[in-house]
Parts: structure tokens; C-alpha cells; sequence
């Protein structure tokens, strides 16, 4: 499995407070990221896998919608994050 509890407590730990910060929206970006970039390699391999596609496209829009509410509250959050992760705005 891709995703093991280590991998998410590293993940948590980077982005959020502490080891245990699930709720907080960066955490949040953060693993949702780390899965499309999953996704986004296994397409590269299955082209045909359309169930995948449609599960990516409902986590982009999920990270979008994140993203967004976090450009509207904290504007210096949603920069970091941006910037930490590599993304597009």
C-alpha cells in the first residue's frame, strides 16, 4: 500500500503541528496531494482505468475547494502552502 500510517504521520508532521494534526486544511492539501501524484502515475501506466480518473478528478476538485477556503480565511497560510508544496494557483 502507497499509504501507511508512517507515511501519513510524516505527511501530518510536516504540515501540521504535530504528528497527530489531521483537520487542519494544509494537512489536508497536503494528503490529498501526496494521493493525486499517486493517481496521476498510475494513469501514466493505465490509460483505460477510467474509475481512477474519475476518483482523481473529485480529489483535484476537493484540494481546489480546500484551497480555496483557505485563500479567503488566511491568505499567508494558503501562500505557504502553495509554495511548499509546488503547486499551480
Amino acid at each position: 500500500m502507497y499509504l501507511t500510517k508512517e507515511v501519513k504521520a510524516e505527511i501530518f508532521a510536516k504540515h501540521g503541528k504535530s504528528a497527530t494534526d489531521t483537520g487542519t486544511s494544509e494537512c489536508q492539501i497536503a494528503l490529498f496531494t501526496h494521493r493525486i501524484n499517486h493517481l496521476t502515475e498510475h494513469l501514466k501506466k493505465n490509460r483505460k482505468d477510467y474509475n481512477t480518473e474519475r476518483s482523481l478528478v473529485m480529489l483535484v476538485g476537493k484540494r481546489r475547494s480546500l484551497l480555496d477556503y483557505l485563500k479567503k480565511t488566511e491568505i499567508n497560510r494558503y501562500r505557504a502552502i502553495i509554495v511548499e508544496l509546488g503547486l499551480r494557483k
